[in-house]
């Protein structure tokens, strides 16, 4: 057994990586049973299409208004502590929304409400997480360490969590929220065991304004990270909008049941690993450059074949191509920022990445339910391959300034 646990999580890596490991395949566990039963408990209280979209609005929504806080909080203070206080604060949240769920006569403001508050509380745990890597592993292991991280996201959220998500709520739609309560308090358990190895000194007392644009200042500077940021900003106004409807484009345009759209998320997943199996040799062989090219002809193409399939087999065939893009590019775009960025700096430039994520995915949710409930639920798709080939054409030699991987962090001009 522990030869197979050395084979998984090397031991170099440490113990206090094992530990934030468990963590968090636990928390994505918890995240992958909401990530189905969140849409289809919306979707079963009301069948307009921008009150659906609204779910994934307010989970989105959370990271671009907190994220920069989020990322000043967590360059100020312990680290760990940060992420055992939130994922405390997001059990309770779902304690409550089981409770209510349970009584059966919640409204879905109530619903939308806490699922807004659950994912604030996580905007702080998934940036200080990330921030917490370059202190407990050696830079050299920063992409191994990765790997097992997005390995157990894509495993744990992905393939897992989503068609168990979609059981229990068959069982009881308060059912999968108590689950996930359980499993983010276990999350807690398990980081506070955390130590980490090397701590930076004592920063000077500054104003939040001043960490902020430091921040913003370091990213507008650095050619490699400016460029992912800018990328995933506008791949996401036209990804959130197709995906914002992705629960009625399963069950009123492939046909899908409860499990049956849980398992969009899984097949996504066996692509991720299969991403994951590939890596390694995926990036002996190609540039940074071209395979973020190669990876946004993807995602713009999946959007198109989306659009106009009706066939279930051929939808899952696209989103499992789907989950190789997205794995690789996760990878690459987290360890190149990780590598670049200074560790005080950490925090701050993570949360103006989270900015730019979520920005484009709140203004594409919100455009995608207008599109969906006026002309139909493809239109979002279709909105989102014409918006992506725009997109593409003038990204495209703007990724040339992707440094490799092993880049060495920058300090500010």
């Amino acid at each position: 057994m522990s030869s197979v646990v050395d084979a998984l999580v090397p031991a170099r890596l440490g113990r206090s990586f094992r530990w934030l490991l468990a963590s968090s395949w636990l928390s994505n566990l918890g995240d992958g049973i909401a990530l189905a039963a969140g849409p289809l408990l919306v979707a079963s209280m009301t069948d307009d299409p921008f009150v659906v979209a609204l779910a994934a609005l307010v989970q989105w929504l959370p990271p671009l208004l907190l994220a920069l806080p989020a990322g000043v909080l967590s360059d100020r203070v312990d680290r760990r502590r940060l992420m055992v206080v939130v994922d405390l604060l997001r059990a309770a949240v779902l304690v409550v929304l089981t409770l209510s769920v349970a009584s059966g006569a919640v409204p879905v403001a109530v619903v939308l409400l806490a699922l807004f508050a659950a994912a604030s509380a996580e905007v702080f745990e998934d940036n200080t997480a990330a921030t917490l890597l370059p202190s407990i592993v050696a830079r050299d292991d920063l992409a191994v360490a990765n790997v097992r991280l997005l390995t157990g996201f894509v495993t744990v959220n992905q393939l897992v969590g989503p068609p168990l998500g979609a059981f229990l709520f068959t069982l009881g739609s308060f059912v999968p929220f108590g689950a996930q309560a359980a499993l983010v308090a276990f999350s807690a358990v398990t980081v506070s065991r955390v130590v980490l190895a090397r701590r930076a000194g004592p920063r000077p007392a500054s104003r939040v304004r001043s960490d902020l644009a430091e921040g913003f200042r370091w990213v507008f500077h650095h050619a490699a990270v400016r460029v992912l940021v800018l990328t995933i900003f506008t791949f996401n106004l036209t990804w959130g909008a197709a995906w914002s409807v992705l629960v009625l484009y399963a069950t009123q345009r492939l046909g899908l049941g409860p499990v049956g759209y849980g398992w969009i998320a899984t097949v996504s997943a066996a692509g991720g690993i299969v991403g994951t199996l590939a890596y390694g040799r995926i990036t002996r062989r190609v540039s940074l450059g071209d395979l973020l090219r190669v990876g946004l002809v993807v995602e713009t193409l999946t959007h198109l074949a989306l659009a106009l399939t009706t066939s279930p087999a051929v939808a899952f065939a696209v989103f499992f191509v789907f989950g190789v893009h997205a794995f690789v590019w996760g990878t690459t775009s987290l360890t190149v920022r990780q590598r670049a960025v200074p560790e005080a700096l950490q925090g701050r430039v993570g949360a103006v990445n989270s900015v730019g994520t979520y920005g484009g995915l709140v203004i594409g949710s919100g455009v995608g339910g207008l599109l969906a409930q006026h002309l139909g639920v493809t239109a979002p798709f279709f909105y989102a391959f014409a918006g992506s080939a725009v997109f593409l054409v003038l990204l495209w030699p703007q990724l040339r300034h992707v440094a490799h991987a092993d880049a060495r962090a920058e300090p500010l001009p």
